[in-house]
């Protein structure tokens, strides 16, 4: 009788090739890194702003009454955010003009916080 045993197979999650041990699969930083905790709060910090801002674009297009605390703040934070870009755009259609005043910023941030965000992961 031959009691010996099959060797684990190389596919197996807990063994064979982990990105992380310096195998050279990864690519980047591994997870818990400095650049990886700042890219993170890079990435963050620039989807909260967009929130704002696409939180205001939403109020200000269902007509919310301005006069509530909340919808208060919401329009502070988004007229600091998007206070390089107001009136780059000046149109008659108050609502198109709102949406690309504030829209063009929750863009650009959205883009340059992922951006290096990524550059951030790689390094």
């Amino acid at each position: 009788m031959d009691n010996s045993r099959e060797p684990v197979p190389v596919n197996d999650p807990y063994r064979g090739s982990d990105p992380y041990r310096g195998n050279g699969a990864y690519r980047g930083n591994p997870p818990g890194t400095g650049a990886n905790r700042a890219a993170l709060i890079i990435h963050t910090i620039a989807d909260i702003a967009a929130g704002f801002l696409g939180l205001w674009i939403v109020l200000y297009l269902l007509e919310a009454n301005q006069a509530n605390v909340f919808v208060e703040f919401v329009h502070g934070m988004a007229d600091f955010l998007a206070g390089w870009s107001q009136d780059i755009f000046t149109m008659e259609t108050e609502g198109l003009r709102v949406l690309l005043n504030y829209g063009l910023p929750a863009v650009m941030y959205l883009a340059i916080g992922h951006g290096l965000a990524v550059r951030l992961r790689r390094a």
